[in-house]
């Protein structure tokens, strides 16, 4: 097994699905197989926008594209991608990142392997990349960004160095990481109310929800996310609401709401409010498991809280 720099432009014409798969051709087929069961970095060129190295993920197995001759896809294995907490330049200080980019006088090279779309990581280099993506410190971090009495507490994250592949894999940091990227997305507003409410502290009130759960394969992407407020965030969970086919129509269990709880709590238009970045919005594929799995069918737990 062997780490691997994916390279992604949103534009290509390969169509990656980038917690599902990766799309690549014949001439990296080696470098692929070499690297089912271990991680992988993406990255962004220069050429296609300023992100970098943006997201960690897992390659589960390498095949043949269908229909398309000489294209290949990589599974990812499924809750195994992560969006960086924040986007890692390709230079620190003038000097790559990566060593196999960098020239004998420390400053990076340029054609050869900068332009492969899939290069071999050494374990360092992916450390280093992944730390300054998703720090060691991230629940830490968030847990005092708004209860600054915190700070000077020891936090679990910072007292134990967990090694990197042991951080990726823990639900607590995942769900951490997850909720700053999708409420950040949202401009930490609720998607299906409007309303970006804030306690007395100024912690944001709205919430981070997985479309398709974890637990029956979805992943941490926001395109897998909505931001939602504690009451709606309990009834999308629940299928008292979800997504209409237009992926912007929200649809409501109308017999099992009442008619003034929706009145007070999707907005107006009855559309659903979407992140600025086209790029985050919710995929349609994950809005459809939803209406098609969760919506109507979930037995709610006997508790309603407008009653």
């Amino acid at each position: 097994m062997v780490k691997l720099v994916l390279m992604h432009k949103q534009d290509s014409i390969y169509e990656d699905e980038l917690d599902v798969s990766y799309d690549f051709p014949r001439s990296y087929l080696k470098a692929m197989k070499e690297g089912v069961g271990d991680w992988i970095v993406y990255y962004e060129p220069v050429k296609a926008g300023p992100r970098g190295y943006f997201a960690v993920a897992k390659i589960m197995d390498v095949f043949p594209k269908p229909d398309a001759d000489g294209r290949y896809l990589a599974l990812i294995e499924p809750g195994s991608y992560l969006p960086f907490d924040r986007d890692v330049p390709r230079l620190l200080d003038g000097r790559p990142l990566e060593a196999a980019l960098t020239s004998a006088s420390g400053g990076p090279l340029s054609g050869g392997a900068v332009q492969l779309a899939v290069r071999r990581l050494p374990e360092d280099d992916f450390a280093r990349i992944v730390n300054r993506g998703l720090p060691q410190d991230l629940e830490h971090i968030e847990a005092t960004r708004y209860d600054t009495h915190l700070e000077g507490l020891q936090d679990e994250t910072l007292v134990f160095q967990r090694p990197v592949v042991e951080r990726l894999t823990r639900r607590k940091y995942r769900d951490v990481a997850f909720t700053r990227k999708v409420r950040e997305a949202y401009g930490y507003r609720c998607a299906a109310s409007g309303l970006q409410l804030r306690n007395g502290g100024g912690r944001p009130e709205v919430q981070a929800a997985h479309i398709r759960p974890v637990e029956r394969d979805g992943s941490d992407s926001v395109r897998n996310g909505l931001a939602l407020s504690g009451t709606l965030h309990w009834m999308f969970d629940r299928g008292l609401i979800s997504v209409a086919e237009d992926n912007e129509t929200i649809l409501v269990s109308r017999n099992k709401v009442p008619r003034d709880v929706i009145d007070r709590l999707i907005r107006p238009s009855g559309k659903l409010l979407k992140p600025a970045d086209p790029h985050h919005h919710p995929h349609p594929e994950n809005l459809r498991w939803h209406r098609e799995n969760v919506f109507g069918q979930v037995v709610t737990d006997g508790f309603s809280p407008w009653e």
